[in-house]
């Protein structure tokens, strides 16, 4: 009888922490928490306690809309039922340890907005169908070890405001259909290994506020269109093999000055002076 009632007990509990949460949500985050040692994060979950009080999980009307796990010691690799948080927007899960390869499954996040993977070890390519995820305002995969190039279907995210995909090991080209992302205000690309011209289509981003290049392999020169940007004030594009060196002086009414000096005179640095 007592095996009994502590049985009945502990399902009345699990359904109270779990009560109106859609099941395939609930089995996300127990995914999540399972393959992320989730016992070792530095702020872990009760999971007899109700879902709406754990650790950097948000709930609106049942449905889970957020979760930031930030500095929060994660370590393994993400589970393909993360996908299963169709309701989410933001996902924050920088400077933890996590690995391996980035799920297929959530390039099915539709309503996702934002998403932070900065500072892990995550490898691999980046999902072709990364796309899909048409509500993208921030994306943020630098400092890990994603290989492969960058996919095209990336410039189809015309929301994006920040793409930041430095310190990988990125290779291929910047795609010229980069021009289709016209809500861009910061690009950063720095230490990786892409090759080939810098497109002149990124003159075409009228919004761009940061355009970050250094330490990669490209060539040729600078698109001179670039300097028709009003709104940039940041340009960063030493260490590369381009004809020429480039210093940016930001001017009195913060407007950048480009001025290209030659290779033989050993100026390898750019700077913003504010």
């Amino acid at each position: 009888m007592k095996a009994l009632k502590a049985i009945v007990l502990c399902f009345f509990i699990t359904t109270i922490t779990f009560a109106n949460v859609a099941q395939s949500e609930k089995e996300a985050l127990l995914a999540l928490y399972n393959a992320t040692q989730g016992e070792n994060w530095t702020n872990t979950w009760d999971l007899d306690k109700p879902i709406d009080s754990w650790y950097g999980v948000t709930l609106k009307n049942n449905k889970v809309v957020s979760l930031d796990l930030e500095f929060n010691n994660l370590q393994g690799n993400l589970p393909q039922e993360i996908g299963n948080l169709t309701d989410i927007k933001e996902i924050r899960l920088g400077f933890n340890k996590l690995t391996g390869t980035l799920p297929q499954s959530i390039t099915n996040l539709n309503d996702l907005s934002v998403l932070e993977l900065y500072m892990n070890r995550l490898e691999g390519e980046l999902p072709q169908d990364i796309g899909n995820l048409t509500n993208l305002t921030i994306l943020k995969l630098f400092s890990n070890s994603f290989t492969g190039e960058i996919p095209t279907s990336i410039t189809h995210l015309e929301n994006l405001k920040e793409l930041l995909l430095g310190s990988n090991f990125l290779t291929g080209e910047i795609p010229a259909s980069i021009e289709n992302l016209k809500n861009l205000e910061k690009l950063s690309l720095i230490d990786n290994k892409l090759e080939g011209y810098i497109p002149v289509e990124i003159s075409a981003l009228k919004n761009l506020e940061e355009l970050v290049l250094s330490s990669n392999n490209l060539i040729g020169s600078l698109p001179y269109q670039i300097t028709d940007l009003e709104s940039l004030n940041v340009i960063m594009v030493s260490d590369n093999n381009l004809d020429t060196e480039y210093v940016t002086v930001t001017d009195k009414s913060n407007q950048p000055t480009i001025m290209g000096l030659p290779i033989e005179e050993g100026v390898a640095t750019d700077f913003d002076d504010d």
